[in-house]
């Protein structure tokens, strides 16, 4: 055999090899794309991979990172659909963008999974195999005021030691996450509508927006501590990236000693001050242990992977819908409750 015709000979049997590959993939893992607002984020980051793990024996996401930048995504989107995935699993950079990505979904009869950052309802009603997984918003401000008013005795007309100024008050500073944005919104204004309901009285020292972004709050809760620092009480933040940031600043300038040498720092020295978040990440799960980080809300996405991976089962034909262990609400949601977290010490 000539040189020539050996090498013709490897070209078409590597051709053949790659379509029998590429038949086995569109065979066996359909096309699937798994897009993010922003890897940098932590909770977004443990979330992708928490996805990707599960769904090892059902499919193989292909993931994008949109970099917080909502054009990015939208390319990003746009050149996967023209190939025609089996499905898409988004979290939006701007939650306002789902009404056009929905209208090409149902152009192309392509089923979504939305998850993070809910899309109006009225726009998941324009596609029937569009879906949302994640948690109430309103339930994460509400179970950051139970812990609050769990810590200050209970009792609004009765605070105790927790009150320093013994004022009948909580003097607070809020860490919002992003102005405009559904779940900052809604966090910021359930845990404080909370705290009214109960008859406890806070008065927000300062409200900052730190874009859920640890160095953000660390560099904010600087000047906020020049100026609050022998008054504040609390610290309510919309996420524990941004709580683990205020509370690297306050150690820094002297708060959390351990004024009362047992060896560990708690929630009897003179200069504890509780910081509450939510999300549940592990570096804060660390801080609580550690005796910085009061509590946090837990917002499980593991719970939440395992739903996403579930529902994307079902809508791949791989997983029968009556073996579903997350049931899907008015034929578009799977709702995943939040949990309280704190240390016993």
């Amino acid at each position: 055999m000539t040189i020539s015709r050996m090498l013709s000979t490897i070209v078409l049997v590597s051709a053949f090899m790659a379509a029998v590959s590429m038949m086995g993939c569109s065979r066996d893992e359909p096309s699937v794309g798994l897009f993010l607002y922003n890897e940098a984020d932590p909770y977004i980051k443990e979330f992708a991979k928490q996805i990707m793990e599960e769904s090892g024996p059902v499919f193989t996401p292909v993931q994008y990172d949109a970099g917080n930048s909502q054009l990015i995504q939208n390319e990003q989107l746009e050149g996967l659909l023209v190939r025609n995935p089996a499905l898409v699993i988004v979290n939006p950079v701007d939650r306002l963008s789902s009404h056009s990505v929905l209208r090409k979904l149902q152009a192309a009869g392509i089923p979504g999974i939305f998850f993070n950052r809910e899309p109006l309802a009225g726009d998941l009603a324009l596609w029937e195999k569009s879906y949302y997984v994640g948690a109430k918003a309103e339930q994460s401000g509400q179970l950051q005021a139970q812990l609050v008013m769990q810590l200050f005795g209970g009792e609004p007309e009765n605070l105790n030691g927790y009150d320093r100024n013994d004022d009948g008050r909580i003097q607070a500073i809020i860490l919002k996450g992003e102005q405009g944005h559904q779940d900052a919104e809604i966090r910021t204004r359930e845990v404080l509508r909370s705290f009214e309901a109960a008859g406890f009285i806070v008065e927000v020292l300062a409200l900052e927006i730190a874009n859920w972004n640890r160095d953000e709050a660390y560099a904010k809760m600087g000047p906020l501590l020049k100026d609050y620092r022998n008054n504040v009480e609390l610290v309510v933040s919309n996420n524990d990236a941004m709580a683990l940031g205020a509370i690297s600043m306050m150690r820094q300038t002297g708060m959390f000693q351990d004024s009362n040498r047992n060896g560990r720092i708690d929630r009897s020295d003179e200069l504890w001050i509780p910081v509450v978040g939510i999300d549940g990440l592990k570096e804060a799960e660390g801080s609580i242990a550690e005796g910085y980080l009061y509590g946090t809300v837990k917002n499980d996405s593991l719970s939440m992977a395992k739903a996403i991976v579930e529902l994307s089962g079902i809508l791949l034909g791989h997983i029968d819908p009556s073996m579903a262990r997350y049931p899907v609400e008015d034929g578009t949601y799977i709702w995943i409750d939040y949990r309280p977290f704190i240390s016993e010490q």
